[in-house]
C-alpha cells in the first residue's frame, strides 16, 4: 500500500471562459471533463489533461467569483508540468513570448531544466524537463506539436512555515520518502518522493517561516491529490482512521474515489483512486464536449445548465 504519485491538482479561476481558452489553446491541454462542483453546482469544475485523461496529468479548476489570491505561506505555491527536453522548453519560451504570457528564463532547478510562467490570473506554473520518463499520450487535437506537449503534472511545491509537523504526516502517515533538500532563492526546499519517484511523483516543501499566510482566491490552488490504487482505497481509509488523522471519510466523486484531509499547516490534500476514470459517462473520443453530471445530479440538469456561463468550446 503506497502513494504512487500525483493524481491531480485543483485550482481556482474567476473567469471560466478565459481559463478554458488559456489551458486548451495556449497550453494545448485537452478538456477531458466539463462538469460542476458537486458541492456548489452553480460553479464549473473543469478538468484539463492529456489525450486520454490519465491520472497524474490533469489540472482542474473550480469557477468561483473570488478576488485574486494573496500569495503567502501555508499554501500550494507552484504547479509544474512535465515536458521532454531542452528543445521543448525553448519552443515554449518562444510561444510564451509570442503570445504575451508572463514567463521567466530557462534555468536549472533541483537538477532539472525548468521554465516559470503564469496564467492570466497569476497562477504560478512551471514547465520541467522530465527527461522523457514514463508514457506520454499526446492529443491530436492540440495546437502544440506532439513532441512538445505537456506530459503530465509534477513536481508540486507547497510553502509551510514549519516543516516538522508536515514532515511527520508525509513520511509516517503517507509513506513518502524525504529524498533530498536544495536551496532556491535563499529558501530551503525539501523533496518528498512517492512510489517509484521522478518528477511526476514528487512533492517539494518550501520552508518559509517568516512569510505571512496566503489568502485563497482566483489564481490560487485549492488542493493537491495523490494517486492510490483502486484496490487500496478501503485500506487507506482504515489507515487514516487508525492513525487518528482527521479526514473526510469516503467520498465518491464518480470518476474516482477520494479521501480528504489537511496536513498540520492547513493545506488541503486528497488521496484519489485511478478509476473508474473520465470515460465512465462519455465516449473516450468525445470527452469534455458536453456538460457531464454524476447520476445524483442528473435530475437537476436543467436548473444547473441555466446558471452556467458558455465556455465557447465549439461543442455543445
Amino acid at each position: 500500500m503506497q502513494i504512487e504519485g500525483i493524481h491531480h491538482l485543483t485550482a481556482v479561476t474567476a473567469d471560466a471562459p478565459a481559463n478554458y481558452a488559456f489551458y486548451t489553446r495556449t497550453l494545448g491541454l485537452r478538456l477531458v471533463k466539463k462538469t460542476v462542483n458537486q458541492d456548489q453546482t452553480e460553479a464549473y469544475h473543469l478538468f484539463y489533461a492529456d489525450a486520454v485523461g490519465s491520472p497524474g496529468t490533469d489540472i482542474t479548476f473550480f469557477d468561483f467569483p473570488a478576488p485574486p489570491e494573496q500569495r503567502g505561506s501555508q499554501s500550494i505555491c507552484n504547479t509544474a508540468f512535465r515536458v521532454a527536453g531542452r528543445e521543448a522548453l525553448e519552443w515554449w519560451a518562444e510561444r510564451f513570448a509570442a503570445q504575451g504570457v508572463h514567463h521567466g528564463a530557462i534555468h536549472e532547478r533541483d537538477g532539472r531544466l525548468s521554465l516559470d510562467f503564469e496564467d492570466p490570473e497569476g497562477q504560478r506554473l512551471r514547465l520541467v524537463d522530465d527527461g522523457g520518463e514514463g508514457t506520454a499520450h499526446p492529443w491530436e487535437g492540440s495546437p502544440v506539436p506532439a513532441g512538445y506537449q505537456i506530459r503530465g503534472l509534477g513536481p508540486i511545491t507547497i510553502s509551510v512555515r514549519s516543516h516538522e509537523p508536515t514532515d511527520a504526516v508525509l513520511t509516517r502517515i503517507l509513506g513518502m520518502q524525504h529524498a533530498r533538500s536544495y536551496d532556491q532563492d535563499d529558501v530551503q526546499i525539501r523533496v518528498y518522493a512517492m512510489g517509484e519517484g521522478g518528477a511526476g511523483a514528487e512533492l517539494h516543501v518550501a520552508v518559509e517561516p517568516g512569510v505571512p499566510q496566503a489568502q485563497p482566491g482566483a489564481g490560487g490552488v485549492h488542493h493537491v491529490a495523490f494517486r492510490i490504487a483502486d484496490a487500496a482505497y478501503d485500506a487507506w481509509t482504515e489507515h487514516l482512521r487508525g492513525a487518528r488523522m482527521p479526514f473526510s471519510g469516503p467520498v465518491d466523486r464518480y470518476y474516482f474515489r477520494s479521501l480528504y484531509f489537511r496536513e498540520p499547516n492547513g493545506i488541503l490534500m486528497e488521496l484519489a483512486t485511478d478509476g473508474p476514470g473520465f470515460a465512465t459517462d462519455e465516449p473516450a473520443d468525445r470527452l469534455g464536449e458536453t456538460l457531464a453530471l454524476p447520476p445524483f445530479l442528473e435530475p437537476q440538469r436543467e436548473q444547473i445548465e441555466r446558471r452556467l456561463k458558455p465556455l465557447d468550446t465549439g461543442a455543445g
